[in-house]
């Protein structure tokens, strides 16, 4: 089991996620992509899932590129539901 670290207990209790920002155009969010391996239930292969989260990012500073955590996050627009809180390694 993970053990979560302060940062994470302190700001909220929702998931978080590592992922790379592919869209920076809009006002105060970016668009990140994370990606993740699943096995099929019958078969056993492994595949690759991506799939696109916008992230809310008050200052406008994680560009196309970045490697970046996001963090679940109350509501904060129609499809906003994360937060960016740091630039993973």
């Amino acid at each position: 089991m993970k053990t979560k670290t302060k940062k994470e207990i302190t700001e909220n209790k929702g998931i978080t996620l590592r992922g790379v920002v592919v869209g920076d155009k809009m006002d105060k969010t970016v668009v990140v992509s994370v990606s993740r391996f699943v096995k099929h239930p019958k078969y056993g292969k492994f595949y690759k899932i991506n799939k696109k989260y916008k992230a809310h990012d008050e200052g406008n500073k994680f560009k196309i590129g970045d490697k970046v955590e996001i963090v679940e996050t109350r509501p904060i627009s129609k499809d906003k539901r994360f937060k960016v809180i740091t630039r993973s390694q």
